[in-house]
């Protein structure tokens, strides 16, 4: 079991590392079936080990200017309040009904983002996406690249935020599959700087829908999760420089193809057993 909770944790940072989110997404397919732990358990270590692979992560991209602090606590406070909900729905739900939805979500974020990867508006000089152009964004940013935070940015943002805490509770994500491109396409946020605001929500949020699982009385099986951890730490590492000689498109596409992959294995998995 120590190899695969390494491997496996690798995977997850390095997709952390490489997209921002989507870590989690592989997260509990990968200890269901790979490692054998209960669907629900596995929610408790994939939010404990993608929370602390993120936090590395945040802290790493914040070094280096890629985070924006306003706009993520405005997801994270919205998020946290969001994840009590979603585990009081996995409560009532089975495990196979769980796994289930959890791939058809999978499914509708792996077609989003493949659209998107096609349609992503035109950067302007300071990184962000240009300000005036006509994407239907929410939100605006000024000529410096900062956020003009409107009341209906806000509204926008805030409901975002709060759709990504219940699926924390609920599937054990930390969300960063909706909030990169809610970012991108609703702040006009560049992915690199989404990258790393992503993270830092991501750690906030997963801390939030763990403090619901303990609640619950859902324990944490330790040693899994601290080897999964080092195993996503290291991957996350190797992620950020790879992420660095990849473009944004590219970076979606790819993540697309294999949320595509895990949710078919997931979902033949569940019913031919």
């Amino acid at each position: 079991m120590s190899p695969l909770s390494l491997i496996f944790g690798a995977v997850v940072g390095l997709s952390l590392g490489l997209t921002g989110g989507g870590g989690a997404i592989f997260a509990v397919p990968l200890l269901v079936y790979g490692i054998g732990l209960p669907a629900k358990e596995a929610t408790t270590v994939s939010l404990a080990a993608v929370g602390a692979t993120s936090l590395v992560g945040f802290l790493y991209r914040w070094r280096r200017g890629e985070v924006e602090p306003q706009t993520g606590l405005l997801f994270a406070v919205a998020g946290m309040v969001g994840a009590p909900i979603g585990t009081w729905v996995a409560s009532l739900l089975s495990e196979q009904l769980l796994l289930l939805l959890f791939a058809g979500l999978m499914l509708v974020v792996a077609t989003k983002m493949w659209r998107n990867a096609a349609a992503v508006p035109a950067i302007g000089s300071d990184g962000c996406y240009d300000p005036d152009a006509t994407d239907g964004s929410a939100c605006r940013r000024n000529p410096e690249g900062l956020l003009i935070l409107t009341t209906r940015c806000a509204a926008v943002l805030l409901l975002v935020g709060v759709m990504t805490g219940a699926l924390a509770g609920l599937f054990g994500v930390g969300g960063g599959f909706v909030i990169v491109p809610a970012l991108i396409f609703f702040s006009n946020m560049s992915i690199h700087r989404a990258v790393g605001t992503s993270l830092m929500v991501i750690a906030l949020v997963s801390a939030s829908g763990l403090a619901s699982q303990f609640a619950t009385g859902q324990g944490l099986p330790f040693a899994v999760t601290l080897l999964f951890v080092s195993g996503g730490i290291a991957g996350l590492l190797l992620g950020q420089r790879l992420a660095k000689q990849l473009s944004g498109d590219n970076l979606q596409k790819v993540f697309a193809v294999a949320i595509v992959m895990v949710a078919t294995f997931v979902i033949l998995r569940n019913l031919t057993h």
